[in-house]
């Protein structure tokens, strides 16, 4: 038996792809998402609709309020349960996402990190307030040249915590995750990468699903997320299009600023994705333009676990 993996970047189509795969075989899907998570963050997410969820068991879905953490840590503890669970019951468990950090917690565990020291983050909010967080990437770039090379110099709370790792132990955040040991479960998956043969078509679907999300009421939901008095700086919230949104409501974007930056933030995650996945040895690469992709899979699967 194996767990199935279906990995990608942004606006590939591994959800459409997850349903079309279990409408033909006995699977339940597990989130890998750190947004779905999280109540309330439907549109800006992708979540999975009312009658996708009808349709086929879905796992690891509004489990946390949006002030509520949820680690890689928990996730692997939850997946692991569930993988269990799923097989149990003679299904196949079928992990899709893009949090590419869950699907390494699942594989290889996690080492026993610096506990998080609020003293510590206070003190580099307080030096991102006087110089900005592209300059504290940059001096996370002199450190853990690794981490900074796959985070954003925008991305507060993972340069934060690079920082604050360092700070506290001496030793590259980088450095630890490398302490991890592989575990048996990830050895047995079967890897599966949805992304297209062409960079330019990927990133004309994450426009064309940027457009999307905003028609299907993105701004409004993040409205609504203010009203409930969400604090903007949550890293629920900080997640691409809630950030971009979050800052034209609070009047610091126009409309057309918010369009440009929250497409111009999807491409980025996506290129940043696929430099990830380009590093999987063992995965199975398949173009959605390329035809019988559902037939395909299925029929891997099949042979793959002896169904």
């Amino acid at each position: 038996m194996a767990a199935v993996y279906l990995l990608g970047p942004t606006a590939a189509g591994k959800s459409a792809l997850a349903l079309a795969i279990a409408s033909r075989l006995a699977c339940e899907i597990i989130s890998v998402d750190s947004g779905q998570v999280y109540r309330g963050l439907d549109i800006g997410t992708a979540k999975p609709d009312a009658a996708a969820r009808r349709a086929v068991v879905h796992h690891l879905l509004d489990i946390r309020n949006p002030d509520q953490p949820y680690s890689a840590g928990e996730f692997r503890r939850d997946a692991l349960a569930l993988i269990a669970a799923v097989e149990a019951r003679g299904h196949v468990p079928l992990l899709v996402g893009g949090t590419f950090l869950y699907f390494r917690a699942l594989e290889r565990g996690l080492a026993t990190l610096p506990a998080a020291d609020i003293a510590a983050r206070r003190a580099i909010e307080a030096d991102a307030a006087q110089v900005g967080w592209p300059a504290l990437h940059a001096e996370l770039a002199q450190i853990d040249p690794l981490l900074a090379a796959r985070i954003a110099p925008t991305d507060r709370q993972r340069i934060s915590r690079g920082l604050e790792v360092f700070r506290l132990s001496g030793q590259a955040l980088s450095t630890w995750h490398a302490q991890t040991v592989p575990s048996a479960r990830g050895s047995s998956a079967l890897r599966l990468i949805l992304a297209p043969a062409s960079r330019q078509t990927l990133y004309a679907a994450v426009d064309a699903r940027f457009d999307a999300m905003l028609a299907a009421g993105l701004v409004d939901e993040v409205a609504r997320l203010r009203q409930a008095d969400y604090s903007g700086a949550l890293p629920a919230l900080r997640a691409i299009g809630y950030r971009q949104a979050w800052s034209y409501l609070a009047g610091e974007l126009d409309y057309p600023t918010l369009v440009a930056a929250g497409k111009a933030a999807s491409r980025q995650y996506a290129k940043r994705q696929l430099t990830w996945l380009r590093g999987d040895p063992h995965g199975h690469w398949l173009d959605p333009a390329g035809g019988s992709v559902t037939a395909r899979v299925c029929d891997l699967i099949k042979r793959t676990r002896d169904l």
